[in-house]
């Protein structure tokens, strides 16, 4: 907690820094923002450096993709997500699937037009698309094969196996022009379609985008979107000067108030949870150890499950800001409500206790030979995740379990999470999180990030894909993690423990109306300015 906050020199210099660039650009506080008629057209939001696109405003190289999705905001999409994340259109006007799945349909408008003028037709969509198949180290695009324009409204994708939710990939795949495009250069003089036009760049620094006079839907009522990416200590000291209209910002920080703003809290699919591996320990053929001896016994993996108190986690690691996790997917259309469980502590340990795990003399539970022992493991750096990592430590204390913390670098990660429980951080507007943690990897057998297989929980998930209507998937991914007699849940295989949904904190100024937010992905970013054109100032 912080009582007094202490103007750490780094940050104020980099604050500086910034701010006379926005000043130099026409910035002002906030005060004297909301007496003019052009900076009520007008924001200042300030963003972690993170957000910041290394390679540029290029969908061929993320911008607008990846792991912290987003509307490319300069590029159209063929789709987009609506508040509740299902599909609505944005260049397209229908799109329809062949019966097997492999053959994509889709059908856009004829009235746009690129900034340089020249019209955005379904050769640019088919060139977009097999050019970030081909470029793309973000993105998975091995279900496409190629697409193909038939005519300039009409284009098609062929793909190389069924993918019932290629409507949330069109929806994150900006348009970029086929005249135009230079892989060297774009990402840095970005020409699209969309509701904006990059007016300037200072690498950084900031990204100042202008409303597209030509944009073919409603005009943006923020006339201008200033970009600033600060350090969060920089952001709350510019939200302090009111130098700033909207400035992210963390748990650590609510206790705080400034002057002129109101803290904002938007609901999130941010997720933490830890995995614990399912199988016994064991060296593979590389000589790589996989696997848990104590974590292998489903009892116990259920037993951790409803053994922890993920309010308690909200209230004293994140300050209330957050909700309880209990899927990869909460809240999304594809969530199955079979996932909740309730806290229970007594249960836990009568799980334990069936399972042979007896408590030893120095309150740690032990059964033939093995301890009730983990290592839990948490990102270098990241003082949330440490937090809770030491909270869900203390948790399973008082169930027996005896736990100690490291913490590692993402370079080695991924590698030990095969055999100790890592606190990670997922949430995205696809079912393909879904997938991607818990569906069999080719020959492995075994999933990608932890030690586990089913093959009932498989099949679902490629029914899911290979089904030709979304609708009919929803409900197939959601028998993946529960069925009745089989799954990821409490009652099926538990091979993961989600904790706690983090909320997305932003300083917002008064009078400063921000439009409805979706629920956010993983990634406190750009998901924010989804729509930002529909910001207003009262």
């Amino acid at each position: 907690m912080r009582s007094n906050v202490k103007r750490k020199p780094a940050a104020l210099l980099a604050c500086l820094l910034v701010l006379s660039l926005m000043a130099g650009c026409g910035g002002s506080s906030s005060e004297s923002r909301s007496n003019t008629s052009e900076n009520r057209s007008s924001v200042v939001i300030a963003m972690d450096p993170n957000s910041e696109p290394e390679a540029g405003f290029d969908p061929a190289f993320g911008w607008g993709a990846g792991e912290h999705v987003h509307e490319p905001l300069i590029q159209s999409t063929l789709t987009v997500t609506n508040t509740n994340l299902t599909i609505d259109y944005d260049l397209a006007t229908d799109y329809s699937v062949s019966e097997d799945g492999l053959l994509w349909t889709v059908h856009i408008r004829d009235d746009v037009k690129f900034t340089d003028g020249e019209p955005l037709t379904a050769r640019d969509v088919a060139f977009t698309y097999n050019t970030v198949k081909e470029a793309s180290s973000v993105n998975d695009f091995t279900m496409l094969d190629h697409a193909e324009a038939l005519d300039d409204t009409t284009v098609v994708f062929h793909m190389t196996r069924p993918f019932s939710i290629w409507p949330y990939t069109m929806a994150v795949v900006g348009i970029v022009p086929e005249h135009a495009y230079g892989s060297a250069s774009y990402g840095s003089n970005p020409i699209g379609s969309g509701r904006y036009i990059l007016k300037q760049w200072d690498k950084g620094q900031q990204v100042i985008l202008d409303a597209n006079p030509d944009y073919y839907g409603e005009q943006p009522n923020m006339q201008r979107v200033t970009i600033v990416f600060m350090e969060e200590d920089a952001a709350f000291l510019a939200a302090q000067a009111g130098e700033v209209d909207l400035a992210y910002t963390s748990a650590t920080y609510s206790d705080q108030t400034v002057e002129g703003y109101s803290l904002a809290a938007y609901e999130s699919v941010d997720n933490r949870g830890f995995n614990l591996p399912a199988v016994p320990e064991q060296t593979t053929e590389s000589g790589e150890t996989i696997g848990n001896d104590f974590t292998t016994d489903v009892q116990v993996r259920r037993a951790i499950n409803i053994g922890v108190d993920r309010q308690e986690m909200i209230d004293h690691v994140l300050n209330g800001y957050g909700s309880p996790a209990y899927s990869v997917c909460d809240q999304m259309p594809w969530y199955n409500s079979a996932s909740e469980v309730t806290y229970d502590p007594e249960k836990a340990k009568s799980l334990l206790d069936e399972a042979g795990w007896k408590t030893g003399e120095d309150g740690i539970r032990e059964k033939d030979g093995v301890k009730a022992e983990l290592n839990l493991l948490y990102a270098t750096g990241d003082s949330v995740r440490q937090a809770l990592a030491a909270d869900f430590a203390e948790q399973l204390k008082e169930l027996g379990i005896s736990c100690t913390l490291e913490g590692v670098g993402w370079d080695t990660a991924y590698d030990r999470a095969q055999s100790d429980p890592l606190i990670w951080g997922w949430g995205a507007h696809t079912p393909m999180e879904l997938y991607n943690i818990y569906h069999t990897i080719g020959d492995t057998g075994l999933a990608q990030y932890s030690p586990y297989s089913n093959s009932t929980v498989d099949v679902y998930m490629d029914q899911a894909l290979a089904s030709s209507d979304l609708e009919v998937s929803y409900d197939l991914w959601q028998k993946a993690q529960w069925d009745g007699t089989t799954g990821v849940t409490q009652d099926g295989d538990i091979p993961w423990v989600w904790l706690v949904n983090i909320d997305h904190l932003y300083w917002v100024a008064d009078g400063l109306q921000v439009a409805e937010q979706k629920i956010h992905p993983h990634g406190h970013g750009w998901s924010i300015v989804n729509n930002v054109d529909q910001w207003s100032w009262s």
